[in-house]
């Protein structure tokens, strides 16, 4: 049986990247323009998280680097306001900000390895 290739295999993951990236901008901007300064505030200010946290000192691979890049946490601040109790627009967007930062790094292969375990 042929292996797959890697070349083509990191193209495509790349790509899927690349355009779940731009999926998760344009749902920040439209969420941005629907509820005005704090939801923008708070999407470009976890946008930049992995820089603030880069410039506060916290260097890979320690576990403060390796939080600000997973995806599951992001994910599930997304998922938890989706299906909870909690209606507070900023929160929403500070997800979507730091996904969409989350992404930007896979697509430009920086940041985690996806599916690297601590």
């Amino acid at each position: 049986m042929a292996q797959p290739d890697p070349v083509a295999g990191g193209l495509l993951r790349r790509i899927c990247w690349g355009a779940f990236a731009l999926f998760l901008a344009a749902f920040a901007v439209f969420e941005s323009a629907k509820y005005g300064l704090p939801t923008t505030a708070a999407a470009l200010a976890f946008f930049a998280l992995p820089d603030l946290a880069r410039l506060a000192g916290v260097r890979p691979p320690g576990v403060p680097y390796q939080a600000v890049h997973r995806v599951w946490i992001p994910l599930a601040i997304l998922v938890g306001y989706s299906f909870g109790p909690i209606i507070w627009p900023p929160l929403f967007t500070a997800g979507l900000g730091w996904l969409t930062r989350i992404a930007v790094e896979q697509t430009w292969g920086r940041g985690l390895p996806v599916g690297e375990s601590t």
